[in-house]
């Protein structure tokens, strides 16, 4: 399980240095091929390949004219692209990604339990001020035993 956050930067050739924290798991449990993608363009989502694959297989077994799949392939497959952690844990994020959830300089890697979500810090900071917490979002949780 991917937990926690760690900032870390994008060097000047579009790279991600997977912060050593999540790259151990990431490499003990999963192997080194990702699928990097995102849903609006505002972050970089890192699945582990293994991960990806059974998100695929669950759309596979969806009609495959179902309104939301569609949807839903459209945007992870415009933005999404396979990757792999080179030798040093480093991996490109495609540039049309790259450009979208303007990754460059300090971002946050955040643990999202079997996925990794990475932010532009201040986008990130801005995300979290527009988006608070709320009892509501408790209670929701609690029914949930969380």
């Amino acid at each position: 399980m991917f937990r926690g956050s760690s900032p870390t930067r994008i060097d000047d050739k579009g790279r991600l240095k997977v912060p050593n924290a999540f790259r151990s798991l990431l490499e003990s449990k999963y192997g080194r091929e990702l699928f990097l993608t995102s849903l609006t363009g505002e972050y970089v989502r890192i699945y582990p390949m293994p991960v990806w694959v059974e998100i695929e297989a669950k759309l596979g077994a969806m009609p495959s004219t179902h309104p939301s799949r569609l949807r839903f392939l459209d945007r992870v497959n415009y933005f999404g692209q396979a990757g792999e952690l080179d030798a040093q844990g480093r991996v490109i994020i495609p540039f049309r990604l790259r450009e979208a959830a303007t990754m460059d300089g300090e971002v946050d890697v955040i643990g999202q339990y079997s996925y990794l979500d990475v932010w532009n810090h201040e986008r990130f900071l801005n995300k979290l001020q527009r988006d608070a917490y709320t009892d509501a979002d408790a209670r929701s949780l609690s029914e949930f035993g969380v």
